[in-house]
């Protein structure tokens, strides 16, 4: 388990500290091109959840986030006996949760910056919940032995 607290505290510092950088560093609205017509930073503030779903309902997610951190802190002697995939899933849902959180108390919004011009613009904590959800719902619908650390 060393290995995933110190994995949820690595994702909770890095995406903070990007975040710290494009704020400090960037106009809001503005746009880098780190590919040119592919992949740009380009620094937002989302008022909602993914896609700006929700919008300004900032009290509600955080109360989602305190609820999630909640539940596993209580079911944690449970997690730690499932599979290690399974605790990597829930690690990344754990650490993206967080670290949106923080941007909600703080500021009020979640700073965004991982632009691909054909998709909306996300962040580091949005890949760990994205990422840590296909493998939670990977793990409940086809891993038949759930019960066991493997």
């Amino acid at each position: 388990m060393f290995f995933l607290s110190s994995f949820v505290i690595l994702i909770i510092v890095l995406d903070q500290f990007i975040k710290y950088l494009v704020v400090n560093n960037m106009f809001l609205g503005e746009s880098i091109p780190v590919i040119p017509h592919l992949l740009h930073l380009t620094y937002i503030l989302n008022p909602g959840a993914a896609f700006g779903i929700l919008e300004n309902q900032r009290f509600f997610f955080i109360l989602i986030a305190v609820i999630l951190i909640f539940a596993i802190v209580y079911f944690y002697s449970k997690i730690i006996k499932l599979n290690k995939l399974f605790q990597l899933g829930i690690a990344m849902l754990f650490s993206g949760a967080i670290g949106n959180m923080i941007d909600r108390i703080f500021i009020g919004k979640v700073v965004d910056y991982i632009d691909f011009r054909i998709w909306p613009i996300f962040n580091l904590a949005d890949i760990a919940i994205v990422c840590g959800c296909i493998i939670i719902i990977y793990e409940l619908l086809f891993i038949t032995d759930k019960g066991t650390n493997s």
